[in-house]
């Protein structure tokens, strides 16, 4: 029997006009009845794990879903597709559901990978108004001093930010704010140390999600609200001294969005399109 994990809340305006403020972006009329942009559902229906559930690297462990495929696995959030088929509100009750989709074992250069996604599903006034799959990737850990990552290039190296598109200062308090807003407790967005001695990267990470939030909001203000399904990919790390970038291209089939760091290196894209 397939595990689901339920859980139900009434949705108040304060964790979105607290996202508003983090990346200085429009908040709708939430009091008069305006729904929560796309991805803003992520800030809410959270699941809060008892510290004594939590790992090494701050994820859960157990009384959770995925459940992780084995001890000391490193976590990645891969991408995923979301769609919006009806206004997530606040000042209403929602629930959401969620499951897993399936699971595949592969092998990759650093050992034995698990690809997992995972289903969540958001119900309000008896109707699924968000339906969206994630696509998460659990590695073996491995010893910091065997991590590869991508050389930061030399400041002169830099490629400053189009007219068109939207710089975004990535620094160790955004990556803290962000992890408490959606209360993630994954240490390599806001523990340096861990990064760095345990995982082996060259600064704090900057989150999937908020790189996925991003290209959403860049294309929310060139998309006119019509288009109400997002797919995305993470393609690389991201660190704090990289910075992020992010372009949005509205184009005859969707919208096209990516982000770079300030050297032009590219570690996210997505589409946001009709249905």
């Amino acid at each position: 029997m397939e595990e689901v994990a339920e859980r139900s809340e009434l949705l108040l305006p304060g964790p979105a006009h607290a996202l508003g403020g983090l990346l200085d972006v429009p908040v709708p009329d939430l009091d008069n009845g305006e729904a929560l942009p796309l991805l803003w559902h992520w800030l809410y229906l959270l699941e809060r794990p008892a510290q004594i559930d939590l790992g090494s690297d701050g994820h859960p462990v157990r009384g959770t879903v995925p459940a992780p495929p084995g001890p000391g696995r490193r976590r990645m959030w891969a991408g995923g597709r979301v769609e919006s088929r009806g206004p997530l509100r606040c000042g209403q009750v929602a629930t959401r559901r969620t499951k897993v989709l399936s699971v595949r074992e592969k092998r990759g250069r650093s050992g034995p990978l698990t690809f997992v996604v995972v289903s969540h599903q958001v119900m309000q006034n008896g109707r699924v108004v968000i339906d969206e799959e994630q696509d998460i990737v659990y590695r073996e850990a491995v010893a910091a001093s065997s991590v590869r990552t991508d050389p930061t290039p030399a400041a002169d190296a830099r490629v400053p930010a189009a007219d068109d598109e939207w710089e975004i200062a990535v620094s160790p308090t955004l990556l803290f704010r962000f992890s408490a807003l959606t209360y993630n407790g994954h240490r390599i967005h806001y523990d340096r140390d861990y990064a760095r001695d345990v995982e082996g990267y060259p600064g704090l990470v900057t989150h999937g999600p908020l790189q996925a939030l991003a290209m959403a909001e860049a294309a929310r203000g060139r998309s006119e609200g019509r288009d109400q399904r997002f797919e995305y990919r993470l393609l690389s790390p991201l660190f704090d001294h990289q910075g992020m970038v992010v372009e949005a291209v509205r184009g005859p089939e969707g919208t096209t969005t990516a982000v770079r760091d300030v050297h032009g290196r590219q570690t996210a894209a997505g589409r946001l399109h009709s249905p």
